[in-house]
């Protein structure tokens, strides 16, 4: 059967919501902790990828897509679409599945929504450090257009670049 892809529906979004979530939390302990320390990221799952926040972006408007591997979830990806761009804010794709082309299949899951909805363009940030999402990014056709620092609140911050992808 392989890997498949499935939109979450905005209906029914909290069986999925909790299943992201778990999935964030490996994923997000894994790799980010040593980027930004293992409270930050704890933090972090708590006030933005838990159940109940993921649940609460659908409602407002976030679509979200599960890549799932014989049933078992293995990637994510949340977008919200905005006046002019298709703000990718999360593209997570487990160790396990990395290098597979998930990311890429997300890239071009949120260029379709741009055409269906006029958007010509689409956004993200990543960590400064994170050269190897980084890289992953340009190589998909994003470039880098900007920086910000965002307090999070509690004495964290998000320092990112901005990156952006012109739909073709």
């Amino acid at each position: 059967m392989g890997i498949t892809i499935t939109e979450v529906d905005p209906a029914e979004p909290g069986p999925d919501s909790v299943r992201v979530a778990a999935l964030a939390r490996e994923i997000w302990t894994q790799h980010y902790s040593s980027l930004i320390g293992a409270d930050q990221v704890e933090y972090m799952l708590d006030r933005f990828q838990s159940p109940a926040r993921i649940a609460s972006d659908i409602a407002g408007g976030y679509r979200y897509w599960l890549a799932e591997d014989e049933g078992t979830p293995v990637a994510y990806c949340g977008a919200e679409p905005q006046s002019d761009a298709l703000f990718m804010s999360k593209i997570y794709v487990a160790l396990s599945h990395r290098g597979q082309g998930l990311a890429r299949r997300f890239v071009e899951i949120g260029e379709d929504v741009c055409r269906e909805l006029g958007l010509a363009k689409m956004g993200l940030t990543v960590n400064k450090y994170n050269a190897g999402s980084i890289a992953a990014y340009e190589h998909l056709g994003f470039k880098i257009v900007g920086t910000q620092v965002a307090d999070i609140g509690s004495g964290y911050v998000m320092d990112d670049y901005i990156m952006e992808k012109v739909v073709e």
